[in-house]
C-alpha cells in the first residue's frame, strides 16, 4: 500500500516566525513544538514578552527534519535525537575538510534587538505595500481581511518590543 504524503509548504523568505506559522509550515501542532523544544536542545525560539515564540528560518528546517525523522523514518525521540548530533558531527568533519571555519560555540539564537527591530519593521512596509495592493482590488474581500488581522498582530509585536527596551 502506498501512502500519498500532503507535501509541506514552502518556508517563506522572512527572518522570523511565529509558532502558529511553524506549525502549519511543519505539519505539526504548536504543542508538539513545544513539547520538541524540551527535547531537542537545537530548537531555541527566541521568546519574547509572555513566552511568545519566535523561529528563525534554521529552526523551521530542523524542525522538519525532527519530523521526517521521527514520522516518516520512525525514529524514536531519542534514536532522532542521536541522528540529529550523527548529522552535526558529519558536518562538522564535512567542514574541516573542505576548510571550512566551523561556528562551534557560536549560538545561532543570539539576536541582536537592533536586528530584530529592523526585521520586523520591513515586515510592517512589506505588510503596508500588500494592503494598498490589497485596497485597489475590492474583489479580494477575504484576503483583506486576512491581512488586516496579520497588520493587527505586527502593531502588537512591536508595541510589545518597544515596552521591552
Amino acid at each position: 500500500m502506498e501512502i500519498m504524503e500532503k507535501a509541506l509548504p514552502s518556508i517563506p523568505v522572512k527572518r522570523y516566525f511565529t509558532i502558529g506559522e511553524v506549525a502549519e509550515l511543519c505539519g505539526v501542532k504548536p504543542h508538539v513544538l513545544r513539547y520538541w523544544e524540551q527535547e531537542f536542545t537545537q530548537l531555541r525560539p527566541m521568546k519574547r514578552r509572555g513566552n511568545r515564540r519566535y523561529y528563525q528560518h534554521h529552526e523551521v528546517l530542523m524542525i522538519r527534519r525532527i519530523r521526517d525523522l521521527l514520522y516518516d523514518q520512525g525514529f524514536t525521540i531519542s534514536g532522532a535525537r542521536n541522528k540529529l548530533q550523527e548529522l552535526a558531527a558529519t558536518e562538522r568533519e564535512r567542514r574541516k575538510a573542505t576548510g571550512e571555519v566551523p561556528l562551534e560555540g557560536v549560538e545561532a539564537t543570539e539576536i541582536d534587538q537592533e536586528e530584530f527591530d529592523a526585521a520586523l519593521h520591513e515586515e510592517e512596509d512589506a505588510h503596508a505595500e500588500s494592503m494598498a495592493a490589497a485596497a485597489a482590488a475590492p474583489a479580494r474581500g477575504a484576503a483583506l481581511t486576512q491581512l488586516q488581522q496579520l497588520r493587527r498582530e505586527l502593531f502588537e509585536i512591536r508595541d510589545l518590543l518597544t515596552l521591552n527596551r
